[in-house]
């Protein structure tokens, strides 16, 4: 009798060590999994960032779509862009404000233009929790491929230092859920930035980020 439970004890330690070991495994496995995944996700947004990047500098080099003079356009190279990094794409709350009235947004000339809150975002960055404000544009959206677009312009710690003093815009559309991506190595300067002739929506102060977004354009340098 005493044989047999030691036999019966020895099978169950067995069984256990096996399944340890597969669990094991399988732990492994889809460890790796994730890692690969991950590396591929990480590839995928690291060519899209150097592909707005290399977007952005054609876009600067084209006479017909530049906002830089002549002088500057001359010499030009490339706009001054912090290294592409991960961790400035976030996944946002999405919250459509559907009662929001226009408003008049004043920009760098004195004019204005029509906005309307369409929707606000939360997300966390650098361990803190924000609230951004998106903006539609009644008069772009009747525009032909721009029904869908948002406009989000913000302002972070970085400003007159390592980027434009006035902020930074980026160009979203609108989600087909509650979530959306915002991509912060996208961020780029206004026109006056550039060029005092012309006229930008100057940033709410209800989008100031109290950190430092090191992503995206950073201020230019005159020295082109």
């Amino acid at each position: 009798m005493l044989l047999i439970r030691k036999m019966k004890h020895k099978t169950i330690l067995f069984t256990l060590a096996i399944l340890v070991l597969i669990s094991f495994g399988c732990q492994q496995k889809k460890n790796y999994h994730d890692k690969v995944l991950k590396a591929k996700a990480s590839t995928v947004a690291l060519q899209e960032i150097e592909a707005f990047q290399a977007a952005k500098n054609t876009e600067f080099k084209n006479p017909e779509t530049s906002p830089l003079s002549d002088k500057y356009r001359k010499n030009f190279e490339g706009l001054d862009f912090f290294n592409p990094d991960s961790s400035y794409i976030v996944a946002a709350k999405f919250i459509r404000t559907t009662e929001a009235l226009p408003f008049l947004m004043p920009t760098t000339t004195g004019e204005y233009s029509t906005e309307v809150v369409y929707g606000k975002v939360y997300f966390e960055l650098h361990k803190k929790k924000f609230e951004l404000e998106l903006y539609q544009n009644k008069e772009l959206m009747l525009k032909r491929g721009y029904e869908n677009y948002l406009f989000l312009p913000f302002t972070d710690l970085t400003n007159d230092e390592e980027t434009y003093g006035g902020g930074r815009y980026i160009d979203l559309s609108i989600p087909d859920s509650d979530m959306i991506t915002i991509d912060f190595n996208r961020a780029y300067n206004p026109y006056c930035a550039y060029n005092k002739k012309y006229s930008c929506p100057i940033v709410p102060k209800v989008n100031d980020l109290q950190t430092r977004v090191l992503a995206g354009v950073k201020a230019f340098d005159k020295g082109y």
